[in-house]
């Protein structure tokens, strides 16, 4: 989905005051953990490990070669002996990429019986690591911290988790948006800087006449159409509900010349995502529906009625769960209605036509179905209950003079009964801590009607994402109360103003 092979620097900090038995000591047990931590196989990305830094010179070197080298994602630092902090300011000045401080040491335990002057002089990391983070503190960088032995396995958990944030990072500045006309008139939430949106976080919102790609869409040849349509009846529940079998076919197969217009558009120009408008559908037959769910299953974003921002956001996610074995999967959501019995309290998702097929549980039916909006055919659609578990809804949303990023722990639950008459995907969750509380919150925070979704993301990992991209990010969870989040609001206003 990257198309990058992307490993990661592992650099060593020492310096030379106790002579190269140490140095060579230093270099070995890098090594060592380098190889073990890659074997244990817990990371998403091979570590590289890199030789010791002694020196402004030699550090300075590797974080430019890191800057210049395409495949490295992120560097690792750690200091084994002690590390002068100041050798390390100009290669933090000019250093751009994601940067994680790994706090350990060598040894697990004090070796009680052996222990002397030359092992202390040499397993110095207790101090040679807050010597370095003050500095990296002092400097204001931006960094993850992890503390733990090497060796543990929730350590290298949390070191694989924090470089799929680095994948974000680093493909967020690759994110190119298509926006299909407009947004959504008069809406509010749809809208924001796109200039700032590219500044912050380097994305392109490019907008085309609708017309553009419909020329894609009419393009495409009627044996490749009923080729995707014989896999569409292959590989999913076909439901006729009273139709004709050749007229269903023919509202499928318009699907499928979308979907393959679509993707030869977004391919030829280079895009990522794409969001469209109901009201500006020019000469499409239908809206998008089905087409969109499977362009987003194969990893493109996708937001409606013109929402940009979570079009971006969703790539985002498809970008940063790439390749998770077992992954549950990430969508375009939308806030629908609750339910509001005690206890059984949640907040029913859905869209018009498009929740992407990677969070389905079950069976996926295709269906043909009337829709109010965009005066066009029945469009077909991918209908299907999404999974249950946790998982994170996002919104990332223009304040007018910032971004925030509001992320909301979920808890994802099967619908009491089905719902026959409903020919959408669904998925129905209770925010954290509770509807009541989740609700009022999310309203407070400005959180829109849409989000980003996902099974497989941690509300740690996109805010260590917020962080990197120097905005605001605000957290639903099983903590939050209105009053202490009332204080930190009122606080971030002044703090990102």
């Amino acid at each position: 989905m990257t198309n990058k092979n992307y490993v990661f620097w592992f650099a060593t900090g020492s310096q030379d005051l106790y002579g190269d038995e140490c140095l060579a000591n230093v270099a070995s047990h890098s090594k060592i953990m380098v190889e073990q931590i890659n074997q244990a196989g817990l990371l998403p990305f091979k570590l590289e490990w890199k030789p010791t830094l002694i020196d402004s010179v030699s550090i300075r070197r590797l974080f430019n070669e890191a800057n210049e080298d395409d495949n490295c994602a992120g560097v690792i630092t750690w200091m084994h002996t002690f590390s002068p902090a100041k050798s390390w300011i100009k290669g933090l000045q000019e250093y751009r990429k994601p940067l994680l401080h790994l706090h350990t040491q060598f040894n697990q335990e004090i070796p009680y019986d052996s222990i002397d002057m030359d092992f202390m002089n040499e397993n110095q990391s207790a101090h040679g690591d807050r010597e370095y983070g003050h500095i990296v503190s002092r400097m204001g960088i931006e960094r993850k911290i992890i503390v733990g032995h090497w060796s543990d396995e929730t350590v290298q958990k949390r070191i694989g988790s924090w470089m799929r944030t680095a994948i974000g990072i680093v493909e967020s500045s690759h994110i190119r948006v298509l926006r299909i006309a407009d947004n959504m008139r008069n809406v509010a939430v749809t809208e924001g800087d796109k200039v700032e949106a590219q500044i912050k976080f380097g994305w392109e919102i490019d907008a085309y006449p609708v017309n553009d790609i419909v020329e894609y869409v009419n393009a495409v040849s009627e044996s490749d159409i009923n080729l995707l349509v014989e896999e569409y009846y292959s590989r999913y529940d076909i439901l006729l509900e009273g139709r004709e079998e050749k007229e269903f076919r023919s509202h499928v197969a318009i699907q499928a010349g979308i979907e393959l217009g679509f993707e030869r558009f977004l391919k030829e120009k280079n895009y990522h995502a794409i969001v469209t408008h109901f009201d500006d559908l020019g000469g499409l037959k239908q809206l998008p529906g089905l087409a969109i769910q499977r362009l987003m299953e194969k990893g493109y974003g996708f937001g409606g009625e013109g929402d940009w921002k979570t079009a971006a956001m969703v790539r985002l996610m498809k970008v940063m769960t790439a390749d998770i074995k077992d992954a549950k999967g990430s969508s375009f959501m939308e806030d629908y209605t609750y339910n509001l019995v005690p206890g059984k309290e949640g907040i029913l998702q859905a869209h018009m036509l498009e929740v992407c097929p990677t969070v389905a549980d079950g069976p996926i039916q295709v269906k043909v179905n009337p829709l109010s909006m965009g005066n066009r055919q029945d469009p077909a659609r991918l209908v299907f209950t999404s999974k249950t578990g946790p998982a994170i809804a996002t919104s990332l949303i223009d304040l007018g003079n910032r971004f925030r990023l509001i992320i909301n722990d979920v808890d994802c639950k099967k619908v009491e009964k089905p719902m026959p008459k409903l020919p959408v995907a669904t998925a129905f969750w209770t925010p954290m801590p509770n509807l009541q509380v989740g609700a009022e919150a999310w309203i407070l925070a400005g959180g829109a009607h849409h989000t980003a979704f996902s099974y497989d993301l941690s509300a740690e990992q996109m805010g260590d994402w917020a962080a990197a991209m120097g905005i605001e990010a605000v957290y639903i969870d099983k903590d939050t109360n209105i009053r202490t989040l009332k204080n930190e609001l009122l606080w971030n206003s002044l703090a990102y103003r």
